[in-house]
């Protein structure tokens, strides 16, 4: 155990590297000296120089035992311990090593290493041990003249490269080292004789001629011999591989890279290519990252490995190659993936487990299922040599897998690359689930909130609409901004914008419930005035019934604006309010830009006067833009949108004329990329109904004037070309016709409509609304609007200020046109 321990204290304490080096020629007398050697025993080089070695040991028996040390160099080195005297008289227990050489002259010398060991004087090692110690060091060493021009090297210097010690004498380093930066070295060199300054730990990267394809590294270390007057003889120097730890510090340092640039974004097909970025070339030479078709789709995946995994679909989401052809003879990024069932690929999805083979069979063919008429490559025809197989799985989930590969043929993957190719699937594992999980909620908001918003704006004749819509919240998409456009009877449309207040899921919740309530009040049929005051007091009874609840104010809307048009394309009249929102601007058919004088009523849910409407014409091909107040930038502190009217205006004004493109093209001028509210913008351009698609008529209070009002709407139908919604009409008309003249007062006026439907409306005087009824079998009376609900598509009634408009809408899907 003392002999193990003594062992073990003299590898760490001797360092070639650090020992002071000195030269003796044959006689024992110091011919070199150096800056360590006095740095160690305190002789200048003037007291050193030209004094017998001997002088310098404190053993009693120094001579007999230098004798001994001489004769035991010359057979291949010597190496013990010894007590060296220091200038000042103190003793100090060295590492001696001495070995045989040829001075910078050419006669010959001996190299002595000297290495302070610390410990008491009387500490003592068995020369057997010593000398087996010494001998086994893989630290080169080698001395060259002011010329850089190697004079001495011993037998371990041979492993970095350049051949024997015999060949190399006379040589420089750059005529034996040409797979290093010798000028790098060489500059070291004449930087030590020029100053005497001593180099320790210069790392130096290359490839030796022994492994030309893989990477090595060593460490120097150089130190300048003098003469008895202090000038250089040359350079000793020393050099000690240090690959592993070059190489442990790259591997941290792909660690480090991985951390920084894997998972940079939540795209799972970006996060997957930055995988196979960062493996190229710092583990591999090539990189392949297939994924599971259901993690693309963000789907959650059940926990454990993969059952029956062959045939199981993946998809190349990244890949990453050294060489040019390999990538065109494999599947691309973003084609479909299918391993073999029981290849190695698909037995790490099965297994969740690690593989990896040295030496790949070069003839056997790769591990992809091909079609019947294609042929998969063999490995020799890839080029590839050895490959590792590493499943993805993060949180107990596998996700798909990760293969690596390389075509050098002396650095096959061992079990440290394996190793670290987990540790680098592990990291980017978990930035792949999380990119997964985002992609899964981002999807569920995309989908609550394009069942939110309409897909499409519904085809109807009276405007020709383009819409936009962009959300503060750009990961989720979701956002409390939404517009509409409902058709309603008479071929007129109406036109909604409006915003809840704040963003998210929350606004979203609440958008959704005021746009459910604004299609339902819409139904009714309302002038914008009263729609606007139902929601309002919708919103304020929600807002109550919430509040009262422990959730709070989850997808509360009060506070929310909204703008309601109604555009009747008969006569081109336009009505529209607004409740705590932008009035809308109108552009004009040359191109002039103008805003509504619209009185803004306040918010919804929060209280205050009445809302008013303003009615306008429009002239035909007149644009209408309703917008949210995102599209405009934060108003003053009074709230005034003048400035940003102006911007507006601008906007509309060098838009292109495309709706489509112009929508676009205002949003993209007024927003910037990452908006600070929801913006939600529709344009909406006028057209006005043909007058030869419009008929009326004014009917008396007569009883005969229902056969009348059948004749003449037949024969417009038949003018129109709908003589298979003859019989239908005419029973339309003389219900509703009827009904009018029995229990309304005034004018009775009867109006067909002939736009995408065929629309029957029957004005009177009277203020009262008519009830469907459900008769019984002896009933005489009552079943005339139940007549009409059967032939007609939708029936309803709507308020003018002169009385009531009974309508009802027929397709003409199976007419002629």
């Amino acid at each position: 155990m003392d002999g193990d321990k003594a062992h073990d204290g003299t590898r760490q304490g001797f360092d070639t590297a650090d020992a002071a080096p000195l030269l003796l020629d044959p006689q024992g007398t110091v011919s070199g000296w150096t800056g360590q050697a006095e740095h160690l025993l305190g002789y200048r080089a003037s007291e050193a120089v030209g004094r017998e070695f001997a002088g310098l040991l404190a053993d009693e028996d120094a001579e007999r035992l230098f004798g001994l040390i001489r004769s035991r160099a010359a057979d291949g080195g010597w190496a013990g311990l010894m007590a060296a005297r220091h200038r000042d008289g103190r003793l100090l227990r060295v590492m001696v090593r001495i070995t045989a050489t040829a001075g910078p002259l050419g006669q010959s010398s001996l190299l002595v290493l000297l290495s302070e060991m610390g410990g008491a004087p009387g500490w003592d090692m068995s020369r057997a041990v010593l000398e087996q110690l010494v001998a086994g060091t893989a630290i080169g060493i080698a001395i060259v003249d002011t010329d850089l021009r190697f004079v001495w090297s011993n037998a371990a210097l041979e492993q970095f490269g350049g051949g024997p010690a015999a060949q190399r004498l006379g040589l420089r380093f750059s005529d034996v080292q040409p797979g290093l930066d010798a000028e790098s070295v060489e500059d070291r060199m004449r930087h030590v004789l020029e100053t005497g300054e001593r180099v320790v730990g210069y790392e130096q990267i290359g490839s030796l001629r022994s492994t030309p394809l893989r990477e090595s590294a060593q460490m120097l270390s150089f130190t300048r011999l003098d003469d008895e007057r202090g000038r250089p003889m040359g350079v000793y120097y020393t050099v000690v591989d240090v690959t592993d730890r070059h190489r442990a510090r790259q591997r941290l340092a792909l660690l480090d890279r991985a951390g920084k640039h894997i998972g940079r974004t939540l795209d799972i097909m970006r996060t997957a290519q930055e995988l196979a970025d960062v493996a190229v070339p710092g583990l591999a030479e090539f990189v392949v990252v297939d994924l599971l078709e259901t993690v693309l789709g963000g789907a959650e995946l059940p926990p454990g490995p993969i059952s029956g995994a062959g045939g199981l679909p993946l998809r190349r989401a990244g890949q990453r190659s050294l060489y040019g052809d390999l990538p065109r003879t494999v599947e691309g990024t973003g084609e479909s993936v299918v391993y073999l069932a029981g290849s190695p690929p698909a037995q790490c999805l099965v297994s969740g487990r690690s593989w990896h083979q040295e030496q790949l069979d070069p003839l056997a063919a790769g591990w992809v299922v091909v079609p019947p008429d294609g042929r998969e490559p063999t490995f020799l025809e890839l080029g590839l040599r050895s490959a590792m197989i590493v499943p993805i799985r993060a949180r107990g989930v596998t996700l798909g897998i990760t293969g690596f590969f390389r075509r050098r043929p002396d650095d096959p993957f061992d079990a440290e690359d394996l190793h670290l190719a987990e540790d680098l699937v592990s990291r980017a594992a978990v930035c792949l689930d999380n990119a997964r999980r985002y992609a899964r909620e981002r999807n569920a908001a995309l989908v609550l909130q394009r069942s939110l918003l309409p897909l499409h704006l519904p085809e109807q004749g009276a405007v020709e609409t383009s819409a936009c819509y962009r959300p503060a919240d750009e990961l989720t998409g979701l956002g409390g901004d939404w517009y509409d456009l409902i058709p309603l009877s008479g071929a007129r449309v109406a036109l909604v914008v409006g915003e809840a207040p704040g963003h998210g899921i929350d606004a979203a919740a609440a958008m959704g419930g005021l746009r459910t309530a604004v299609r339902t009040l819409a139904a009714l049929e309302l002038p914008p005035e009263e729609v606007l005051a139902h929601l309002d007091d919708l919103v304020d009874r929600s807002a109550g019934d919430e509040g009262a609840g422990p959730e709070g104010t989850y997808g509360n809307p009060v506070g929310s604006g909204c703008v309601y048009v109604v555009y009747d394309p008969v006569d081109g009249r336009c009505t529209m309010a607004a409740a705590g929102h932008p009035s809308p601007a109108v552009v004009s058919p040359d191109g002039t830009v103008t805003f509504v004088e619209l009185p803004e009523g306040p918010a919804l849910g929060v209280g205050g006067p009445p809302f008013e409407s303003v009615e306008l014409s429009l002239p035909e091909g007149s644009t209408l833009i309703l917008h949210t107040d995102g599209l405009l930038l934060p108003p003053d502190e009074d709230g005034v949108f003048d400035t940003d009217r102006s911007r507006l205006r601008q906007a509309l004004q060098q838009a292109p004329p495309t709706r489509e493109l112009c929508c676009r093209a205002v949003v993209d001028a007024l927003v910037p990329s990452r908006p600070y509210d929801d913006v939600a913008l529709l344009m909406a351009r006028t057209k006005r109904l043909d007058p030869g698609h419009v008929a009326a008529w004014d009917l008396s209070l007569d009883p005969a004037a229902v056969a009348e009002a059948r004749r003449t709407a037949a024969g417009q139908l038949t003018r129109w070309g709908l003589d298979d919604l003859i019989f239908t009409t005419e029973l339309i008309v003389s219900e509703l016709v009827t009904n009018a003249i029995r229990y309304a007062a005034g004018p009775v006026r009867l109006r067909l409509i002939h736009e995408g439907a065929l629309v029957c409306e029957v004005f009177d005087g009277a203020a009262t609304a008519p009830h469907l009824r459900h008769p019984r079998a002896t009933d005489e009376g009552g079943r005339g609007l139940l007549l009409v609900s059967q032939m007609a598509q939708r029936w309803g009634t709507r308020f003018v200020p002169e009385g009531k408009i009974i309508w009802a809408e027929q397709s003409q899907t199976d007419s002629p046109v």
